[in-house]
């Protein structure tokens, strides 16, 4: 029986064994089972096929199921830059691209990514599609180098902006809290974007710079 919409929408389409391999070897390592649900990968795809982008930048890495979402849409001279704070996990998320194909089409940088986002600015690196799925506290920070980073046109894509409902909840206001409620505030009013807020998958924020 299908409970839920999520459950509808999953069982309209085949499970996609590369990237449930992805899931397993997360749980195996002990990571974080974050990673974003089938459908919203599917979504991403999507997006970044319709944006016609040629280089993203990923902030978070984790396993590697967003990044093989993402180069998923790219053509074959896109290039998809990957940042994330753990070596391990990036090294894990390499594996995975490599056994989808994408090997030489992605680049992961270590460490802080506020460090590595101050080095693409000096390096005048610009992208064409932003997926922002990292620590929330910083979402401001990678929203405002986004910005200074994005070509005309280029997309950004913001995961977990309800927080599983405490952005919603008046109640509560920790850091990560009104960081991420910081991050929709401003996307929602920048004018320098074109943007929505879907009340899918934890909230999912598009936004087009202009």
């Amino acid at each position: 029986m299908l409970t839920t919409p999520d459950d509808y929408v999953n069982q309209l389409y085949p499970e996609d064994e590369e990237l449930q391999l992805v899931i397993e070897a997360i749980r195996e390592h002990g990571m974080p089972e974050v990673s974003v649900a089938p459908a919203y990968g599917r979504l991403l795809t999507l997006l970044v096929q319709t944006a016609g982008a040629r280089n993203i930048l990923e902030i978070g890495a984790l396993g590697g199921y967003s990044g093989i979402c993402l180069c998923r849409g790219l053509p074959a001279d896109g290039k998809l830059t990957s940042l994330e704070l753990k070596e391990e996990y990036a090294a894990l998320a390499g594996i995975h691209l490599e056994k989808a194909g994408f090997k030489d089409r992605v680049e992961y940088r270590i460490g802080p990514a506020a460090d590595s986002l101050a080095a693409l600015k000096r390096e005048g690196r610009t992208f064409d599609f932003f997926f922002i799925d990292a620590d929330k506290e910083n979402y401001p920070l990678y929203l405002e180098y986004a910005l200074e980073l994005a070509n005309p046109g280029a997309l950004i894509a913001g995961d977990n902006c309800f927080l599983r409902g405490r952005t919603l909840n008046s109640e509560k206001n920790g850091p990560s809290v009104q960081a991420v409620r910081r991050f929709n505030e401003i996307i929602a009013t920048d004018e320098r974007l074109v943007s929505t807020l879907l009340p899918a998958y934890d909230g999912l924020i598009l936004a087009r710079v202009k």
